[in-house]
């Protein structure tokens, strides 16, 4: 077992709209000392020598950044051409990981991290959790916070939560968290808070533990999370091991951001991409501030500081994942690679880029053996603990991973289980990693090469440069290691790697749960809870709703059997159209 340790992770979201320039005076918690140099840069292990740290008195103090849809190329360390100084100099003084993997939309990251399992674990392996479904993480799933309050943790979360609400079981302060401020939902906007699920079905979504927060609307989200964690840890006793998941909205749509960040990136052409640029530095001075809290209040040198992005950028958004190839919501590298980094004094090898393999399922055992705590075969994880991997650079104990099966997506035309040697339905969509290969099947989205937003009018003739369009195929064969960004398909030269892994495939297939995608309730609408979102649903009404629903089916089952299968390939149909809009 390591020494205890403080930990802090980071991730990313999207953006737009009005612009507002807000008096940073109104904020109340947190002073944003902009004129004070280099607050990062006064830490230990500055001149470049390992300094060896001493067994910490206390378990760590685990801070979670994770920020939403900020894409590959989306910082400066990748070579961007939007300024992140502050996550710049976090990932070169700690330890890069340049082959982590995250999922290729929200709510699919955010449940693998906080339960440590895949998604065919967990029935949420189809899209994201919308805002009138009755659905939300398992209630038998034991979380990651959970588990750290039974080694002794005081849990905080601040930000998007985005794994559902509709009982109060499912909300964040019953899942093993002691105090909540953010969003439900999937995407606000940045000052009122105002979401819309559809025409006419909006409502406020911002949440102080189970109440809702009316009196904070109107504060930029981005500075409002940084401040309630500053102000978390200005309030918290370095003595006592503290576990702080900050969620930032940021840097997702819509595209809105403080007019003086705006103002750095008034010579860049493309709108969404000035905005989205703006978006993101602001995001990098408010990572700057929780650092400098962390400093200031005595929990830097007990820390561990994670930063992980949530899935892909949307590259009609403002995001690029350049040079890899696809974008969010797609199974292709530029919808998986994530951008991660940890930053640490306890760290025993720093400065340096891991290429070790990890999974953001591996959070989840990792930051539980750090707190002391202990997972058991009982827990069924589907994470590694990859500490030694990253902080000593040993091997990683992952060597393949479950990118996600998903039995509900739109099947590939051309795919069969023919197709798949009698192993596999090609038509189903599914990518797998085993080593260097990786393996996709039926419809992984759009394989496109975007390049970086330089001219004022992409998409416009960019959009046709290299797009993949018209694909007569359901299985592509791409060596990761030697081919990242996924230029030559090698699946009809080596059949023998595919064979291997569409067995594996169906490996994990049989220990799949069903896909747990209900209808939307229209008793979620805001209006019928004074007009913003919240849990709608009790137990009793539940039942109710699921006897209803079995009475129905024995009426109707045998009759009408071949309609209701119609009416389910429509919705379906219509619903994964939806799942690769924007909007997404």
């Amino acid at each position: 077992m390591l020494p205890s340790v403080c930990l802090s992770f980071i991730l990313c979201e999207e953006t737009t709209g009005q612009l507002l320039l807000l008096s940073l005076l109104s904020f109340g918690y947190l002073s944003w000392d902009w004129a004070k140099p280099n607050l990062v840069a006064d830490g230990p292990g500055e001149d470049g020598t390992e300094q060896p740290s001493a067994a910490p008195p206390q378990p760590p103090h685990i801070i979670f950044i994770l920020t939403d849809d900020q894409g590959y190329h989306d910082v400066g360390y990748h070579g961007s051409d939007i300024e992140t100084p502050t996550l710049d100099r976090l990932a070169a003084e700690g330890v890069k990981l340049e082959n982590y993997y995250i999922q290729p939309i929200c709510t699919p990251s955010r449940s693998q991290l906080l339960t440590g399992r895949y998604q065919i674990h967990t029935g949420l392996q189809h899209s994201i959790i919308r805002p009138r479904q009755p659905n939300c993480l398992p209630l038998d799933q034991v979380t990651l916070p959970q588990k750290l309050q039974e080694a002794g943790y005081s849990t905080h979360m601040v930000g998007k939560w985005h794994l559902g609400f509709y009982r109060k079981e499912c909300l964040p302060t019953r899942r093993g968290f002691d105090t909540f401020l953010g969003s439900l939902t999937g995407n606000v906007d940045y000052y009122t808070y105002d979401n819309c699920d559809g025409p006419g079905v909006c409502g406020f979504d911002l949440h102080e533990g189970e109440s809702v927060a009316w009196g904070l609307s109107g504060q930029y989200s981005t500075m409002l999370y940084a401040q309630r964690a500053n102000h978390i840890l200005a309030s918290h006793s370095p003595q006592q091991p503290l576990f702080l998941y900050v969620a930032f909205q940021a840097v997702h749509t819509p595209l809105q951001s403080p007019r003086e960040y705006l103002y750095r990136y008034r010579t860049m052409g493309n709108v969404a991409r000035r905005k989205y640029a703006a978006m993101v530095t602001c995001m990098d001075e408010a990572v700057r501030n929780i650092t400098w809290a962390l400093k200031r209040y005595g929990f830097y040198n007990n820390s561990v500081i994670i930063f992980s992005s949530d899935n892909g950028g949307q590259t009609f958004s403002g995001g690029s994942n350049w040079p890899l190839r696809g974008r969010k919501g797609t199974y292709w590298e530029g919808g998986v690679r994530g951008l991660g980094f940890i930053h640490s004094p306890l760290l025993k090898r720093k400065r340096r880029t891991s290429h070790a393999l990890v999974h953001i399922t591996d959070w989840y055992p990792t930051l539980v053996g750090l707190a002391g705590g202990t997972v058991s075969a009982a827990d069924a994880l589907d994470g590694y603990d990859v500490w030694a991997a990253i902080s000593e650079g040993r091997a990683s104990p992952r060597t393949e991973i479950l990118h996600n099966i998903d039995p509900l997506y739109n099947h590939a035309r051309h795919g069969s289980l023919e197709g798949g040697f009698g192993i596999w339905n090609t038509a189903v969509q599914a990518a797998i990693r085993v080593g260097e290969w990786k393996l996709l099947t039926g419809d992984p989205g759009p394989g496109d090469w975007i390049p970086p937003q330089t001219l004022a009018a992409f998409p416009d003739s960019w959009w046709n440069l290299e797009r993949m369009s018209s694909v007569r195929q359901a299985v592509w064969l791409f060596n990761i290691s030697g081919d990242p960004y996924e230029r030559e398909d090698l699946a009809g030269q080596r059949p023998d790697v595919v064979r291997a892994l569409l067995a594996r495939l169906a490996d994990y297939n049989r220990t799949a749960i069903p896909v747990r995608y209900p209808a939307e309730n229209p008793r979620a609408h805001p209006d019928f809870n004074g007009g913003a979102w919240g849990p709608w649903a009790s137990d009793e009404e539940e039942e109710e709703d699921e006897e209803e629903s079995r009475a129905r089916s024995f009426s109707r089952g045998r009759r009408k059997k071949k309609c209701k299968i119609c009416k389910l390939r429509s919705f379906f149909r219509k619903l994964n159209n939806r799942l690769m809009s924007p909007r997404i």
